[in-house]
């Protein structure tokens, strides 16, 4: 793990393998951690990069830089201070959302997008986050599943300042990510949702209708929140394959039996 100064800020991050640069963002309660089985798996053809956000894992706390818009900055930043100028990125929960949002304020700084347990109903994750349930955040993330199937995440969820989690969440509720979507009119973009998930809401048949023809989604029907994790031999595959993809071909990803995804 390496560290590095952005606007007079320390953040960690990790870099593997070598050829075209893939940067990975965490989602709430996570770090750049999780993503290290996807990050060595790729690691053969692609370049890959993954970092702390402000106020996760063990880059630096700042309560005026925990917003949606200060992440696409920070990640802005990043990019440029590891002198990457254009790059794939996926982003899973509060991280596909920052990468959406990059993408639609950099189109030229990114090849595709996988987004991955992507809060596009933001006022529902945001009522999750924010409330005093009984159990811990992540807890409610995994509904039935357990924490401890999921050292990696467990281990981090510790560092996170709880404010960063307030806080992101807030802004995202600010933030109409289906217009975001819309928006993305020639940046390749993969939807993945796991159909166990109960904590982000999934698409609606009225969501699938509206998306352009440049974004694709698909469900692994094993999964919970991190399909990183629980099928992570799936992910692993669907990324190469969507990496691989030429624009024109996106449709192909959904029409393979083993991506083959369920639309209600």
């Amino acid at each position: 793990m390496s560290a590095i100064i952005l606007d007079e800020g320390l953040v960690h991050y990790e870099v593997l393998g070598r050829g075209r640069p893939l940067v990975f963002l965490h989602g709430w309660l996570g770090s750049w951690r999780y993503w290290m089985p996807t990050m060595d798996n790729m690691s053969d053809r692609f370049r890959t990069y993954a970092f702390d956000m402000w106020g996760f894992g063990d880059s630096d706390r700042n309560l005026q830089r925990y917003t949606l818009e200060a992440y696409v900055a920070q990640l802005d930043l990043f990019m440029e201070e590891l002198g990457v100028m254009k790059a794939s990125v996926v982003g899973h929960a509060m991280g596909a959302a920052v990468a959406l949002l990059f993408a639609e304020r950099y189109p030229e700084r990114v090849d595709r997008i996988m987004a991955v347990s992507t809060p596009l109903a933001g006022a529902a994750v945001t009522k999750r986050l924010l409330s005093g349930n009984s159990g811990s955040l992540l807890d409610r993330m995994l509904g039935r599943r357990a924490v401890s199937d999921y050292p990696e995440v467990e281990l981090e969820a510790t560092k996170t300042d709880p404010n960063a989690v307030a806080a992101s969440a807030r802004s995202l509720d600010e933030i109409n990510l289906r217009r975001t979507l819309a928006e993305l009119d020639g940046t390749p973009t993969l939807l993945v949702y796991g159909h166990k998930d109960s904590f982000v809401t999934p698409l609606s048949s009225d969501d699938l209708r509206e998306l352009n023809g440049n974004v694709r989604p698909i469900e692994l029907n094993d999964s919970g929140h991190f399909p990183m994790l629980d099928e992570a031999g799936k992910f692993q595959r669907l990324l190469r394959d969507f990496l691989d993809a030429k624009p024109e071909d996106l449709s192909a990803l959904a029409l393979k039996e083993e991506w083959r995804r369920r639309m209600h």
